[in-house]
């Protein structure tokens, strides 16, 4: 038989045989092979970032912050509350959820005043 059919189905042939739990563990693991690396800021925008935060703070403003959660990137509309300079997080409220949230200060990667 040839080896490349053999290849193709080998994926289709073994979920089939897998209960639905495990199916979903294996979909897990392939997410995490997906990862998204965070990158490096460069210095002006790091500035640039922390002059946004800061403003938002201080006269009371929703930002929207792109931001590294791990895997991926993930866009929040905030309110912040808190910016902890000591933990490296920032605390707000979720604007579409109207929750408390926390965001790591190093994983923020863009700053936009909405």
């Amino acid at each position: 038989m040839n080896d490349d059919r053999l290849r193709d189905r080998g994926k289709i042939k073994w979920t089939s045989l897998m209960l639905p739990e495990h199916v979903e563990m294996v979909k897990e693991v392939w997410k995490e092979d997906e990862r998204v690396e965070k990158g490096m800021l460069a210095d002006d925008q790091a500035v640039e970032i922390d002059f946004k935060l800061q403003r938002a703070l201080t006269d009371h403003l929703t930002v929207r912050i792109k931001h590294h959660n791990g895997f991926d990137y993930s866009f929040s509309d905030v309110k912040i509350s808190v910016i902890n300079r000591m933990d490296k997080k920032l605390t707000g409220i979720d604007q579409r959820s109207k929750e408390r949230c926390h965001i790591h200060l190093n994983g923020i990667t863009e700053v936009d005043i909405i």
